[in-house]
């Protein structure tokens, strides 16, 4: 398969876990912002964070403001895993704890090697 295929695809399924989260955090706000609260996380930074994860995912996917979007994804990753799934002991949160830290892995990679030339960036070069 061709690269940039797979650099697009590899986008889609690095962002489609944000672009469905950050949708869910919408319609479930309330819900959200209470859990956030009970994890010591002010709940004020949730719109930051569904912007983050809604607009950032959908950038990612289109290839728009690959790199910086990357980054800003990377860390956000690293940090929900630490403030979110701490809790190793428990195996489930240990899992979701690797899957973030894979997560920030991938987009690491992006940030380092560019989303390839079905993306808005490349078009904009």
């Amino acid at each position: 398969m061709n690269a940039n295929v797979l650099n697009l695809v590899g986008r889609v399924g690095l962002a489609l876990i944000f672009v469905t989260a950050g949708f869910s955090k919408i319609t479930g706000y309330e819900a959200t912002a209470g859990y956030m609260e009970s994890m010591g996380v002010p709940s004020l930074v949730l719109p930051l964070v569904i912007l983050l994860e809604l607009g950032g995912g959908l950038a990612i996917i289109a290839g728009f403001f690959t790199k910086p979007i990357a980054l800003a994804l990377a860390a956000f990753s690293v940090a929900a895993a630490v403030l979110f799934h701490g809790n190793t002991a428990d195996q489930l949160q240990m899992i979701m704890f690797m899957k973030n830290i894979g997560l920030a892995g991938g987009f690491l990679l992006l940030a380092a090697n560019g989303p390839g030339a079905y993306s808005v960036d490349a078009k904009r070069a």
